[in-house]
């Protein structure tokens, strides 16, 4: 027999065991009991379950065996999540949670093109009338592990053997689809405008508008179109598809980021796009080791390199292996790690071999780009051994030159305000805090014209870095007390 009290908590048993893995999280987090109900509730007022009060009693009784209902477990994950800086599932947690349908939070979708549409227009519909952070609390969880990865796995199968429906055929009430070419044109130069406003302007400012673009393409795949159409718009839709989900990323909606990628993959395998299926994966790689999942980033990559090793371009395979040497940086492999910044350095000197242009979406990836990531890569092997001062010494003068490269590029100011950080840290690791603080006061003037989360986070815990390893230093206090006047941590992102 269960019951129910006002908190969503359901007694499952009277023989319940006490919840080791949330009491495990719980005490490494540091919380009281009564700080995390608070942040629950705080929560909970957010996603509007104004039903929910939870207290110190019912955290005990968490802690103690009691399955609470949801929304509490999703909110629980998203909350340890934030605090440990890396995915804690709610399995992780040892809780409970009911299953819900793979179009409303799962990423093992069908591979088939139908249902692709019908997916991204669900979703895309559901983002625009709830693009807030209540969305990602109620109806998305972040998949981690072999429950991303094994589904992701399924864009090697060719395409004949997955299942396909075969295409609705227009009615007498219903018009075949007569896009023009010129139509095509404006569609596919529209994302582009889109790309260089996010490079420009960071993911916070045209995301709705990103989404509103992909819901209209997904409109038009619904009507009867050419077949060669068809195949365009599925390009254009998984690269709209891979900027909202960027963009996502970029303010910090991770769920929401993790989905668009996995709906972007499966639209550049309906259009036959290998290169652009393998930087689908490169973003959700990217997205992995930001979550503190380098072991999932790296399977990620080499699905990548894998399936599009017979048509990418020396840019696009370039980027792959600088991302692949990330993954190995956070997982402690040196070797293997400098092994991947030199394949991405021969890469790359093949550019200008290339008979065919690049397509728009890798062009970002320049030699300031390669230095940045390579640089990057070297920094976080200095953080992963110890703060090793050998790593920071290879990241120096590498970090210097993309600097030096973005400070002349007026179209990725993220990307350099991302770079001048990563040095200000790389100044940390060698003890010159001094030179830390100019970078990062200079990165926050950046930062205050790019709605990027990402990069106000980056600013926020490297001045925090600063301050417990050289907190009584004037240039440090000075640093603090301009970081809380230039990005105040008020703006909500959307």
């Amino acid at each position: 027999m269960s019951g129910s009290d006002g908190s969503g908590t359901t007694a499952t048993s009277t023989d319940k065991r006490p919840n080791e893995l949330l009491t495990s999280w719980f005490v490494r987090s540091g919380w009281s009991k009564g700080e995390l109900a608070r942040q629950v509730n705080r929560r909970a007022r957010q996603l509007g379950a104004n039903h929910i009060s939870t207290d110190t009693s019912r955290v005990r009784r968490w802690l103690d065996g009691e399955n609470p209902r949801e929304p509490i477990p999703r909110i629980l994950s998203e909350l340890f999540s934030e605090r440990f800086g890396c995915v804690v599932s709610v399995d992780d947690l040892g809780l409970r949670t009911a299953r819900q349908s793979p179009s409303a939070t799962g990423v093992d979708l069908p591979w088939t093109g139908p249902q692709t549409v019908a997916l991204l227009s669900e979703f895309s519909r559901s983002d625009l009338m709830l693009a807030r952070r209540g969305f990602l609390g109620t109806s998305l969880v972040l998949s981690a592990g072999p429950s991303l990865i094994e589904p992701m796995q399924r864009w090697l199968v060719p395409t004949s053997q997955t299942a396909q429906t075969e295409p609705e055929q227009p009615s007498a009430s219903r018009r075949p689809g007569r896009l023009s070419r010129p139509e095509l044109d404006l569609l596919e130069s529209t994302t582009v405008m889109f790309r260089q406003w996010d490079a420009q302007c960071g993911g916070g400012l045209r995301r709705k508008a990103v989404v509103g673009q992909l819901h209209e393409v997904t409109d038009l795949l619904q009507e009867p179109q050419p077949e060669e159409t068809t195949r365009k718009l599925f390009k254009v839709a998984a690269e709209l598809a891979e900027l909202a989900g960027w963009m996502s990323y970029d303010v910090g909606l991770q769920p929401t980021a993790q989905k668009y990628f996995v709906l972007a993959l499966h639209a550049a395998k309906e259009a036959g796009d290998k290169p652009l299926g393998s930087y689908v994966l490169s973003s959700m790689s990217r997205q992995m080791i930001h979550l503190g999942r380098p072991e999932d980033a790296l399977e990620l990559i080499h699905l990548a390199q894998y399936g599009s090793r017979d048509c990418a371009s020396p840019r696009t395979q370039s980027m792959l292996y600088a991302m692949e040497a990330r993954a190995y940086a956070n997982m402690g492999q040196p070797g293997k790690c400098k092994r991947a910044v030199r394949m991405a350095e021969d890469n790359f000197a093949d550019v200008d071999e290339w008979d065919q242009p690049d397509p728009d979406w890798i062009r970002f990836f320049s030699e300031a780009e390669l230095h940045g990531e390579n640089s990057h890569s070297y920094r976080d092997l200095a953080y992963v051994a110890g703060r090793s001062p050998t790593y920071a010494s290879l990241a120096d003068p590498v970090m210097h030159r993309a600097v030096e490269l973005f400070s002349k590029d007026t179209e990725h100011q993220r990307s350099y305000a991302l770079n001048l950080i990563g040095l200000a840290t790389v100044h940390l690791l060698q003890r010159e805090p001094e030179q830390s603080a100019v970078l990062a006061e200079q990165a926050m003037h950046i930062a205050k014209k790019v709605r990027s989360e990402r990069v106000n986070t980056r600013i926020r815990k490297t001045v925090d870095t600063a301050v417990r390893d050289f907190g009584e230093l004037a240039e440090i206090v000075d640093l603090t007390e301009k970081l809380a006047i230039e990005l105040p941590e008020t703006a909500e992102a959307v």
